[in-house]
């Protein structure tokens, strides 16, 4: 997340006068030269996301995302504007909404959920800070505190840089997260999904925050903090929603269209040594997905890399059960190599290696392989 907010820093400082077509707004607001400013600046830094390798390319994921918010914005105040939402490749538990309708969603997020309607609960809360013009509200309020004349074009540009989309990517106020809390779980309720699983989101989340000791994702952060918007939808479900509980979960369709980005969430956990986290991950994959050789051969990577006592063992267990599962799976085959090489069997470590290039000729870190056998060979074991 640090990587991508310095992306959209300097995208702002950079940028310039293009003009934009303005997206459909409510009868009663017509788009305002400062709306407009927003959103020709969220469309420049959207295109810097997308052009940074950070986006998460899955053509179904996002067709079934946009299915989701379709059901959502039947209910909304502004039922015709253009959603839009895409998935970034960051750990970190955060969403965040432009002002012109676009939504990116961290595979960190997604990962962690367990249904459709803890997904859809996140996707009604970005979509009020659009619905309802949290990021002008936000400008507009901030200028108000800080001009005391009515602020020159270039002075409003400077302003909007500083605090207009990004605003939506570093948390709104306190006020703003209420509103789209508690208009988004009226979104996910009349869209009939249960809202208990808006206040399981966020005490699962709660849990990951507590366990993993890190600071409060921003779609969860400090405005409020976690625990106040728990006690928040607590009270929301017993005044408003009393009696009245109902609605879908969608677990298996949430799995089924989501299991893959889970193992791969885990492969960037395991890249930044978050080794526990990402074993937890692989291991909630694997209660869905019992027969999958990409799984056992992620959580034998994770027990390699760890290297702790007893890992070596643990990390030879699960591959041998994804070559089970998988014979032509190559990958394994490499892991297995490196575990004997280390351990001083070269010859072992030879037989796996010639395996994994047998199997995949032209497999990305072929030269590294290929020096890892010269040496088993100038050893005396070949």
């Amino acid at each position: 997340m640090k990587y991508l907010a310095l992306i959209i820093a300097v995208c702002c400082l950079a940028a310039g006068c293009a003009t934009s077509r303005p997206l459909p707004s409510a009868q009663t607001l017509s788009p305002s030269e400062e709306e407009q400013m927003l959103w020709r600046l969220a469309q420049e830094e959207q295109d810097t996301i997308n052009n940074s390798g950070m986006v998460y390319q899955d053509a179904q994921i996002e067709y079934y995302l946009h299915q989701i918010a379709a059901k959502l914005q039947t209910n909304s105040i502004m039922p015709d504007i253009s959603f839009q939402i895409r998935v970034i490749k960051d750990t970190n538990l955060n969403a965040f909404a432009y002002p012109n309708g676009v939504i990116y969603i961290n595979i960190g997020i997604l990962a962690r959920m367990d249904n459709e309607a803890q997904l859809a609960a996140l996707l009604a809360h970005e979509m009020v800070h659009c619905t309802h013009r949290h990021s002008l509200r936000t400008l507009r309020s901030i200028k108000e505190r800080t001009l005391a004349i009515i602020p020159t074009d270039r002075e409003l540009v400077q302003l909007i840089h500083k605090t207009g989309s990004i605003a939506s990517i570093s948390g709104f106020t306190r006020e703003l997260e209420i509103e789209a809390d508690r208009v988004g779980l009226d979104l996910a309720v009349k869209a009939n999904y249960d809202p208990r699983e808006v206040l399981k989101l966020f005490e699962l989340l709660q849990q990951e925050i507590e366990i993993e000791s890190i600071e409060e994702p921003y779609f969860f952060g400090s405005h409020p903090n976690v625990q106040q918007r728990i006690e928040n939808i607590n009270n929301w479900l017993s005044e408003k929603y009393r009696g009245k509980i109902t609605g879908v979960k969608n677990k298996d369709e949430f799995q089924s269209r989501i299991f893959r980005l889970v193992l791969d969430n885990a492969c960037l956990d395991l890249r930044q040594g978050r080794f526990f986290v990402a074993q937890r991950t692989v291991e909630k994959f694997l209660a869905v997905k019992p027969n999958d050789a990409r799984a056992y051969f992620l959580l034998g990577e994770i027990f390699r890399q760890r290297g702790r006592q007893d890992d070596a063992a643990a990390a030879i267990k699960n591959y041998e059960k994804s070559i089970s599962l998988n014979p032509s799976f190559a990958e394994p085959h490499k892991a297995m190599g490196l575990i004997h090489y280390k351990d001083g069997e070269k010859l072992l470590a030879k037989q796996y290696f010639e395996s994994c290039l047998l199997l995949s000729p032209d497999i990305a870190d072929k030269a590294y392989i290929q020096g890892y056998l010269k040496l088993c060979v100038t050893n005396g074991e070949g």
